[in-house]
């Protein structure tokens, strides 16, 4: 399977059949290869060489980058505008889309927005409370949930229409994805809140932070059960969310003031007695990308490296799940050019 073939007017690549975006995320998943990607924080600034900078850090280790929109109700340059200036130069961006900020009409909007760009992902979220953020005074919209968001984004893309039932011209070729957290008790509800957004659009999943591989083994045999990692329209593809820790203390932090994340003991503990434990927390994280693997249903995984952006490509290098797989990365086209104009 080609993942990177030659460009088609107005978008990267051609859309092969079964598949609903030309994009090479889709791609990777549906060849059945081990997908990973990671997120680009977006920059406090209007200058695009910051965003050029911020991903030029992945080049050759994802298959996509997300762009987070307003992550944690605080303010940075918006998703859409960080997907356009990722496409530009070939980059295939993960757009996130909260329902914090936006009413239905923009957020529709945005949707044909980015896919004229050329964003061939989409990732739908509820979004975080604005009293979590920057600017605790806005106000919030939530005019959509996740799942009434994703039914808006099929509808756009299937049935080539608004939700007001007005006609689109030309529809939005978009990979839909959704966020899962397999840690949040009650876990046996768990499995029916994912079903409910496949069933909703997702195609694609993206998890909170996995620290715990039994519990996530138990959650991907209910995705099993409920027939989400057989081949057929409630197909969806798992990619499980990693990052390093920094050091014990931080860990500390996140899992008992971040909602939805669960850090073991164990863990806890091994950066504790670490005489590097930034080190050592990358070595964890590379652990687990390995033991993720393997589990059934599996599709890739998510790398979450806030701050620490610059070990993404170390940690999938020393894992060895692209097993001599390269990504997509800007001199790729670059020397393809090059190419042609000396042949």
């Amino acid at each position: 399977m080609k993942f990177d073939d030659e460009p088609v007017p107005g978008y990267p690549l051609p859309i092969l059949p079964g598949h609903t975006s030309p994009g090479r995320l889709e791609r990777v998943l549906r060849a059945g290869a081990f997908a990973v990607t990671s997120e680009l924080d977006p920059p406090d600034s209007a200058d695009p060489e910051d965003v050029f900078k911020r991903a030029r850090i992945f080049d050759g280790y994802v298959d996509a980058i997300n762009a987070t929109d307003g992550s944690g109700a605080n303010c940075h340059m918006s998703s859409l505008a960080v997907c356009s200036l990722l496409t530009r130069i070939g980059y295939a961006p993960v757009m996130q889309i909260s329902c914090r900020d936006k009413n239905r009409i923009a957020i529709q909007g945005d949707i044909l927005g980015g896919a004229a760009m050329g964003v061939a992902n989409m990732l739908c979220l509820s979004g975080d409370g604005v009293q979590s953020g920057d600017h605790p005074q806005a106000k919030p919209v939530f005019d959509l949930d996740c799942m009434s968001l994703l039914q808006i984004g099929r509808t756009l893309r299937d049935e080539h229409k608004f939700q007001s039932g007005r006609k689109v011209t030309y529809a939005p070729r978009v990979f839909f994805g959704a966020a899962a957290n397999p840690f949040v008790p009650p876990h046996e509800w768990r499995g029916d809140r994912i079903a409910k957004k496949v069933a909703a659009g997702a195609q694609f999943l993206q998890t909170q932070y996995c620290y715990d591989v039994p519990r996530l083994k138990t959650f991907m045999q209910q995705m099993q059960d409920l027939g989400l990692l057989e081949d057929g329209p409630n197909r969806a593809f798992f990619l499980i969310g990693v990052g390093p820790l920094r050091t014990a203390k931080a860990a500390d932090w996140m899992r008992t003031n971040v909602p939805g994340i669960h850090i073991p003991d164990a863990v806890v503990n091994r950066m504790a007695g670490a005489e590097k434990p930034a080190l050592e927390g990358r070595q964890i994280c590379i652990d687990l990308i390995q033991e993720i693997k393997e589990i059934k249903g599996v599709s890739g995984v998510h790398v979450m490296a806030f701050r620490q952006e610059e070990s993404v490509a170390e940690i999938i290098e020393k894992s060895g799940v692209l097993q001599g797989r390269v990504p997509w990365y800007p001199e790729r086209d670059t020397l393809k050019t090059e190419t042609k104009e000396t042949t």
